[in-house]
């Protein structure tokens, strides 16, 4: 302890973030569009670079779709309002647990995994939808183009997939991806069917 008249000194240590670290950036640890075999899975890099870049824009389209629920979740109205606003952000929900999921497998197969909206937009095969509201049976239409695009990919990628050896990816696409879009497109289609929601006798 010091006596009196000694100057004392803060022994506390002054800690601050450092900021702006991205301006001076290094090179980045991993490209986009390269695989790295960091984690030893048993897939060469032809196979792993493949299934990446089908994952890829699967993942692409899975996120616009899910922000395509979201948007219907929001938007829309109607007699069925209020059925529609919950099927839809269920829909959501479901999409957004398979957006991780693929995520997810591109990183394991040693790949990076489209992240930013533009960088999405700038890959999706999902057609982009208006701003502005529209009636529920155009929502749906427009839901249902979406699921049809990612189901006709699932059926081509799975089957590369299984060509390559590439089982994770394969049972992946048909176990999670294709079989929740099928299940989707049920509910939303019935929603859409020739029957009026009342008939007189």
């Amino acid at each position: 302890m010091k006596g009196a008249g000694e100057p004392q000194t803060n022994s506390a240590v002054n800690v601050q973030p450092i900021l702006n670290q991205q301006i001076k950036a290094p090179n980045p640890t991993q490209r986009f569009g390269t695989v790295s075999q960091r984690l030893p899975i048993g897939l060469d890099d032809h196979v792993r670079l493949e299934s990446v870049q089908m994952l890829n824009q699967l993942l692409a389209d899975t996120i616009s779709l899910r922000d395509l629920y979201k948007k219907s979740h929001w938007q829309v109205v109607g007699p069925t309002f209020y059925q529609l606003h919950l099927l839809f952000d269920k829909h959501y929900e479901e999409q957004a647990e398979l957006v991780d999921t693929i995520a997810e497998r591109i990183q394991i197969l040693g790949g990076v995994a489209v992240a930013m909206a533009f960088d999405v937009a700038e890959i999706t095969s999902i057609p982009r939808p208006p701003r502005d509201r529209e009636e529920a049976p155009v929502q749906i239409s427009r839901l249902l183009e979406a699921h049809q695009i990612i189901l006709k990919n699932c059926h081509e990628y799975a089957k590369k997939a299984d060509e390559s050896g590439d089982d994770g990816t394969n049972d992946l696409v048909v176990s999670d991806v294709m079989r929740a879009n099928e299940l989707q497109v049920w509910f939303v289609s019935e929603h859409v069917v020739e029957s009026p929601l009342t008939r007189a006798e």
